[in-house]
């Protein structure tokens, strides 16, 4: 199987975007397997029935492995899984924790180079999971018949508080970083104050109360059963993203002036910026 690069996201040829069914067939032509993520989260109004015109539109045009990006401890979530499971194709779930990169990469960034963190979070550990070690899992389930069936739960190796997280990171990139656990409603209040839709907003107060309150604060062997390896660690994480630049310098150019900046959407397990990847065989 080779993979098809530039495609798949809504600014690829060809363009896929989840709330456009009507580009979703041309992506699918001569394709044999699916890696499926779904924008923004699988817990909003409206996941399942995209997911299951999605794999019937899948399975009719000839796909015959889907490999589903999930979330843990998301209800909602394990109800697309059922679909997928259940839509006449090989399947394997990649039910992820919270990503290690979502500090470097994504929702989190902008407010660790603020110097401050503040989230409704409080001393709950999760296992922080590399996006790395999620990517070698979803392209062995891709390409490798011996994970059809399968529900990988995949974690980091240790359960940390996002205090215990951002001193991580910290030490990394030898700054001063702060965390600060606010109310859910002084949250919601400042993701308003930033512009941020209603919507949002209201899906990311209810991830932060449901899927941290405890309920996956335990470690799986998940990687390690898809690749035969132990996970990377979060300060492995913490050290290269140091190494990079891109958190180190840019705290430097910022000079450091801590502010209090909200981040104003949840690191969701499910997001992909509307994307999803192909391969043909």
């Amino acid at each position: 199987m080779a993979c098809r690069r530039g495609f798949g996201t809504r600014t690829g040829e060809p363009a896929f975007d989840w709330e456009d069914p009507t580009t979703w067939a041309r992506v699918l032509q001569n394709v044999g397997s699916v890696y499926v993520s779904y924008y923004p989260d699988l817990a909003v109004p409206g996941a399942p029935a995209a997911i299951r015109s999605f794999c019937e539109l899948a399975v009719r045009n000839g796909v015959r492995r889907l490999v589903l990006l999930s979330g843990r401890g998301e209800e909602e979530a394990q109800r697309c899984e059922k679909l997928i499971q259940n839509c006449g194709a090989e399947w394997t779930i990649v039910r992820a924790s919270w990503f290690c990169q979502n500090f470097s990469e994504s929702f989190f960034l902008d407010p660790v180079l603020g110097g401050v963190l503040a989230l409704p979070a409080g001393d709950v550990g999760e296992p922080f999971v590399d996006a790395d070690d999620i990517a070698d899992v979803a392209v062995a389930a891709l390409i490798e018949d011996e994970h059809a069936g399968q529900v990988y739960e995949v974690t980091g190796p240790r359960l940390l508080t996002f205090t215990q997280a951002i001193a991580e990171i910290a030490r990394a990139t030898g700054r001063g970083i702060q965390y600060v656990q606010i109310s859910s409603e002084d949250f919601a209040s400042q993701m308003e104050a930033h512009g941020a839709p209603a919507d949002m907003i209201a899906l990311t107060t209810y991830l932060f109360n449901s899927v941290l309150d405890g309920r996956n604060s335990n470690l799986t062997d998940g990687i390690e059963r898809a690749l035969g390896r132990p996970p990377r660690d979060f300060a492995d994480y913490a050290r290269d993203a140091a190494s990079t630049g891109c958190l180190e310098t840019t705290i430097r150019r910022l000079g450091h002036r801590p502010s209090r900046v909200v981040s104003l959407f949840r690191a969701s397990t499910t997001s992909s910026n509307h994307s999803l990847t192909t391969l043909e065989t």
